[in-house]
């Protein structure tokens, strides 16, 4: 690991928003998903959440732009459930759906904990998913159409979200994750490869550097290939891959990891 490479991760990761999230409700085109998880790490956010559509959930690897390795996906199996998850961890759910409740998305308060409702291409939220929001907000429209690409707008609530944020300095250092989140995803964005090891094999992960570095031991963490000289090592050193969360198959797609309503790994 360079340490200006460590530098630009804690700088990122300095700025990402625990409170701050977006629920894809069966968002079905693979360069939709992935543009919007592209607009996620742009604006901050930590973790998305997913509602997978019928055919399954892959990310389309020119328009993610890589951001599979940064922002973990939760997949829930249908709205109503993400949505009471999201809401039981203190979120306002607002939803991106045209209606005669629906308030301008400038004034919508993104200050406080708040999870990005957006559906899917065509139908938008769903009925029952629509019931449990909290907010929906409508962005404004002076053309023909009804409304814009599903990433566009998820782009739109986004940063007018950053917006507010930031006039309130909630990007500003120090981070906002409690201090063993910002290690343990400082460690998984470092060293993945190390990291996928540590948790197949219920162990702690190692501590870091201040450059990046492993301080300590790997025993019980080396693969039999692994030219891993003395006791400890770098980045540098392990070869890396994905992070099993957003491990990428034999086709080279992603996958979310999958959780039943209320968990949280």
């Amino acid at each position: 690991m360079r340490p200006d490479r460590f530098l630009k991760l804690r700088r990122v990761l300095d700025r990402r928003q625990p409170d701050l999230t977006v629920l894809m409700e069966r968002v079905n085109k693979t360069h939709n998903f992935s543009a919007i998880l592209r607009n996620c790490d742009a604006a901050g956010v930590l973790e998305a959440h997913a509602v997978p559509p019928d055919r399954g959930l892959d990310l389309h690897s020119d328009t993610s732009g890589g951001t599979a390795k940064w922002i973990r996906v939760h997949r829930h199996p249908d709205g109503p459930s993400a949505i009471r998850f999201l809401q039981g961890e203190g979120f306002q759910v607002v939803a991106a759906h045209p209606g005669p409740r629906a308030v301008d998305f400038r004034k919508v308060d993104f200050t406080r904990p708040t999870a990005l409702l957006m559906g899917a291409e065509l139908y938008g939220v769903s009925p029952e998913a629509l019931k449990l929001c909290d907010v929906t907000a409508v962005i404004p429209m002076m053309g023909m159409v009804r409304s814009l690409n599903v990433s566009v707008a998820a782009a739109l609530l986004l940063y007018e979200a950053m917006r507010q944020r930031e006039i309130r300095g909630m990007y500003d250092p120090p981070s906002r994750l409690p201090a063993d989140r910002y290690a343990e995803t400082l460690f998984e964005w470092a060293h993945p490869e190390l990291a996928s090891r540590c948790r197949l094999r219920g162990l702690p992960y190692p501590k870091l550097g201040e450059e990046g570095q492993i301080v300590g031991s790997l025993e019980g963490l080396r693969r039999p290939d692994d030219s891993v000289p003395g006791d400890s090592a770098s980045a540098d050193s392990v070869p890396q891959e994905p992070l099993p969360t957003e491990a990428a198959d034999p086709q080279g797609k992603s996958r979310t990891e999958s959780h039943p309503e209320g968990e949280r790994r």
